[in-house]
């Protein structure tokens, strides 16, 4: 999960200063990763 995680830049950078908006980011590329596969 992690490793797909990695592959978008924004959640591997954080460029994000709040938690809620970086847990948001995490959530969006995780349905992403596995909608995908």
């Amino acid at each position: 999960c992690f490793c797909r995680l990695k592959d978008f830049r924004r959640v591997a950078t954080r460029y994000d200063k709040l938690a809620r908006n970086f847990l948001a980011a995490v959530h969006l590329a995780a349905i992403v990763a596995y909608w995908i596969n």
